[in-house]
């Protein structure tokens, strides 16, 4: 891993391109708005990669020099080749971040590391949110107060279908009164993994502050861990004992 952190901001970026209310909102699509916004920030270089560019854009080359993957997902999380997933996957297991936004509770790739349904129940009237930090020690709310709000947002309630978290950061008050498990870690592998709920496309949460103070939490907390000699985690050798082993009974 070198000094700079390497992101990659993956969108299925159709949105963007069928309707004019989103364009006005992210002009060059959601993918290119993060990584504008993490370009900004010392020590982290962002590209972009699309559903539509060969391979998804997630060649062998761009996923090697990827520390962490952003995915954002909504209307063509069946388009998402398993070939690609497949090799997400290993990628994360080998210590690559995984950081899923908003409705890429559904991709494959965000179901294949959690392996459960993912399902949830949701409402979208635009209704106030409000984000409560549940680990006030935990790295990805560093710089946030006790708690947040999004003025309008696209309301996610429980039951959201997935394992227990090794760490949950945030829940979630909706003003119409429902509550979301809206920002959770896993480990998977030597990869980190984190949830983030906020972020309809027709509402522009990702240039709403502290959306991007947590995003850019993350994705310094999703950086991979060195661990020199530690073996590739798609393999399974036989090894020989540390120590001497005695014959005597």
């Amino acid at each position: 891993m070198t000094n700079e952190l390497r992101v990659t901001v993956w969108n299925e970026y159709r949105h963007e391109k069928r309707s004019d209310e989103i364009a006005a909102i992210y002009p060059n699509g959601i993918h290119d708005a993060i990584a504008t916004m993490l370009n900004a920030q010392p020590g982290i270089k962002a590209g972009t990669a699309t559903l539509d560019e060969p391979e998804h854009g997630l060649t062998d080359d761009v996923l090697t020099n990827t520390d962490v993957l952003i995915w954002w997902g909504h209307m063509a999380h069946h388009e998402v080749k398993d070939a690609i997933v497949d090799k997400v996957h290993q990628r994360v297991l080998n210590g690559m971040g995984l950081i899923a936004l908003h409705s890429a509770h559904f991709s494959k790739i965000f179901r294949r590391v959690m392996g459960t349904a993912c399902s949830l129940k949701w409402r979208e009237i635009g209704e106030k949110h409000r984000l409560w930090v549940t680990a006030p020690g935990h790295p990805i709310v560093d710089g946030l107060g006790e708690y947040f709000e999004v003025p309008h947002c696209e309301m996610y309630g429980e039951f959201f279908d997935i394992p227990q978290p090794d760490a949950l950061v945030f829940i979630s008050w909706f003003q119409g009164g429902e509550v979301f498990r809206s920002g959770a870690c896993w480990y998977r592998g030597r990869g980190k993994v984190f949830y983030f709920q906020p972020g309809h496309e027709t509402l522009p949460i990702y240039h709403h502050s502290e959306v991007q103070q947590v995003i850019t939490n993350a994705v310094r907390w999703c950086a991979p861990v060195d661990v020199v000699g530690f073996r590739e985690m798609s393999q399974a050798p036989n090894v020989q004992p540390l120590e001497k082993i005695s014959d005597e009974a």
